[in-house]
């Protein structure tokens, strides 16, 4: 289901006398201050009463909202008669956002004659006559939950939850292509849909109904002029988002279309964006309008004056909406719908539910002919095994089940007879793409609480590989040398093998490169070891931690001359044969052991003065796990990169087959350590773990 992280209580913190009043005259004066009061006379149904404002957006005959003495306001603001400006103030008048119904401070809040149909009446309770008092729900609505974000997909969330009948008020209309209206023309693959009405003769003074605008501030938005807030509040409503264009600015056809390189447009925040070509752009004969799906441009915004209106309502690709609108930091309750995907069937029953509001509170005409360009794309059918939820979510749930709370979810089900599913989901779920999602969509439902709690159990004589505990054994008993493990990324550069040295034919110089690096400067798997560990030195070593036995054991990735693995599709599973070609390819793998070793061995003591850790104590980490796993080290003098020549030991068992080299140990080259800015007199050991083990 849906979380529901608070309830706020909208009102909840206005109590006592706070009444519909009208003000029955005024008078203007001015103080020493600069400023200039109103001493004004307000009837509150009981007579007048003198009450200073410092407002001046009302006339007298405004019936105004009066908060009497004894009254509190959000905040614990009490409300008395008290002297100021030379006057006793007998309550105040107060704005909008004193009331916690918004953040409008612009001036007091002037009521309409007439609320809902009903004459304002003096002395009236005005939260209640205001429907002031109310509860909003703050949901999580998660980012595949797109469907979510407006009353009408919580409300359907809610029925199917509690078995309840849904009635849509936005149900889909009929969006066969016509030209009707005023023109558009589709140029992009990211536009499937664009639906345009005309509204004319809209009177652009007319104000907004308090029930709109409550509705916006309860949702966090702020009221604008009527036109656009009712596109907001139809937003709210429905999902879809709505942009309304200056008719009378529009200069030829809408084209829908990709930016070209460095083109500019101005948005409603009032800056000049630098385009990119990935971005969507709304244009017209004189260029970019509006950034499609995220925000509109200057040159044709509704103005105070604007009387003719073209609705837009469209569809837009919502992997193309989220990266413009993060590439331009520009977030929007528009963009945040788009990215998260909006019922592509929804443009027009939206677009029209707008427009008769526009109609009815403006008085606009709706013109009948409109623009319809394009198609709702279809939906992507799926098959699933009516037995796949209950072996995913380990609950028993039947295929009736399964069934049942597909079809409440208006998913379109054809059932097969060998257990097999045909599913489409609605166009409002872009979520479900593949089997899992409606395994999940299934559990949400029936509720993750049937998922009974099972500790795995592990089949009887499993257990622990001889690999395994040999591993096991040989960290152990390092760390109980006095070692400290460290995990590093398994990346790589060519810089850092050849600070190590490594001459042009060794086998550590046989590199893997990543198709996606995290960093272009690491664009390697790993070869050896030791550069990981000295770069951790290097970050201890500056944080004054000189004294350091650090050990890591890790993979590294031996290039074996074969032909780059090939990427399979991620849409899809990949067959054994595209397996088969990935795991051919793969690098030579082994796991390695690695040390490095700086400062002293041991500290100074009372007892004996500090001991230097030296390439014996490289030899000593190697003889540790040697014997931990029961091996005899062979030791002799070798010359090997990054190693110093005459203090670098080569480390190996005897076979019947021979001497088997495990590794090496010793001081690092004077270059090496200065290369990587390690102490003076730096350690290192390197072996083959695997080798070992076997």
């Amino acid at each position: 289901g849906l979380q529901v992280e608070r309830i706020e209580s909208i009102g909840a913190d206005v109590s006592g006398p706070v009444v519909v009043g009208r003000v029955l005259e005024f008078i203007e004066e001015p103080q020493k201050n600069g400023k200039t009061i109103r001493w004004c006379q307000v009837d509150v149904g009981e007579g007048p009463r003198g009450i200073v404002c410092g407002a001046r957006n009302f006339e007298a005959g405004d019936a105004v909202v009066v908060a009497l003495p004894g009254s509190v306001l959000p905040g614990g603001f009490e409300i008395s008669a008290r002297r100021t400006y030379g006057h006793i103030s007998d309550g105040m008048i107060c704005a909008v956002d004193e009331l916690g119904l918004g953040e409008d401070h612009s001036g007091i809040m002037v009521l309409p004659e007439e609320i809902d149909g009903k004459p304002v009446s003096l002395g009236a309770d005005a939260m209640e006559l205001l429907q002031a008092r109310d509860e909003v729900l703050e949901i999580d609505v998660t980012p595949d939950s797109g469907h979510c974000l407006s009353m009408r997909g919580i409300a359907r969330e809610t029925a199917q939850a509690f078995g309840l009948d849904f009635s849509d008020p936005y149900a889909a209309v009929g969006l066969e292509e016509t030209a009707g209206g005023y023109p558009i023309r589709l140029d992009s693959p990211n536009c499937s849909l664009f639906t345009a009405l005309t509204i004319t003769a809209v009177d652009p003074k007319a104000p907004t109904p308090l029930w709109i605008s409550h509705r916006l501030s309860a949702a966090g938005m702020r009221s604008i002029s009527l036109s656009v807030d009712i596109t907001n509040y139809v937003m709210l409503e429905s999902g879809q988002p709505l942009h309304a264009y200056d008719a009378d600015a529009l200069q030829g056809t809408i084209v829908v279309r990709q930016a070209h390189e460095a083109e500019h447009l101005v948005t409603l925040d009032d800056v000049d964006r630098e385009l990119s070509v990935e971005d969507l752009l709304i244009t017209d004969d004189s260029g970019p309008i509006g950034l499609a799906g995220v925000m509109g441009g200057q040159t044709t915004e509704l103005t105070a004056t604007t009387r003719n209106i073209v609705l837009e309502a469209a569809h837009f690709d919502a992997v193309t909406i989220g990266r413009t609108f993060r590439r331009h930091k520009l977030p929007s309750e528009a963009s945040a719908r788009f990215a998260r995907g909006v019922d592509p069937a929804l443009s027009l029953a939206a677009a029209r539910k707008a427009a008769r509001l526009m109609v009815e509170l403006g008085g606009g005409h709706l013109e009948d002919a409109f623009t319809v360009t394009g198609s709702v794309p279809a939906m992507p059918s799926q098959r699933m095994r009516a037995d796949l939820p209950a072996k995913i979510l380990g609950a028993e749930i039947s295929s009736k089940q399964v069934v049942e709370v597909l079809k409440a979810s208006c998913v379109q089900v054809s059932e097969e007879s060998d257990g097999w599913l045909d599913l489409v989901p609605p166009t409002w779920r872009a979520d479900l793409v593949d089997p899992y999602d409606y395994v999940e969509e299934i559990g949400r439902k029936l509720g993750l609480e049937l998922i009974t709690p099972q500790v795995p159990r592990a089949t009887a004589g499993r257990g622990l590989s001889f690999s395994q505990r040999s591993r096991r054994e040989v960290l152990t008993a390092i760390a109980e040398a006095g070692f400290v493990e460290l995990i590093t990324l398994p990346f790589i550069s060519n810089d850092e093998l050849d600070k190590l040295g490594l001459a042009s034919d060794d086998q550590r110089r046989a590199v893997v490169r990543l198709a996606n690096p995290l960093a272009d400067t690491q664009p390697y798997l790993r070869t050896t070891l030791l550069p990981g560990l000295f770069s951790a030195v290097v970050r201890n070593t500056s944080r004054s931690q000189d004294d350091l036995a650090l050990f890591e054991c890790g993979s590294v990735f031996w290039a074996n001359g074969s032909a780059p693995a090939p990427i399979p599709d991620v849409s899809r599973r990949p067959s054994d044969q595209e397996i088969e070609a990935v795991t051919g390819n793969l690098p030579d793998q082994p796991r390695m052991l690695a040390a490095v070793l700086t400062g002293n061995w041991l500290p100074a003591s009372w007892q004996h003065p500090a001991l230097k850790a030296d390439w014996t104590h490289a030899v000593y980490f190697a003889e540790t796990a040697s014997a931990a796993l029961g091996l005899r080290l062979v030791r002799r003098a070798v010359a090997r990169a990054p190693w110093h020549p005459g203090r670098c030991a080569e480390l190996g068992v005897q076979t019947a087959d021979g001497l088997v080299v495990l590794g090496h140990a010793g001081e690092l080259h004077p270059t090496v350590v200065k290369a990587f800015g390690l102490p003076e007199r730096a350690c290192a050991v390197e072996l083959n773990l695997d080798a070992m083990i076997t």
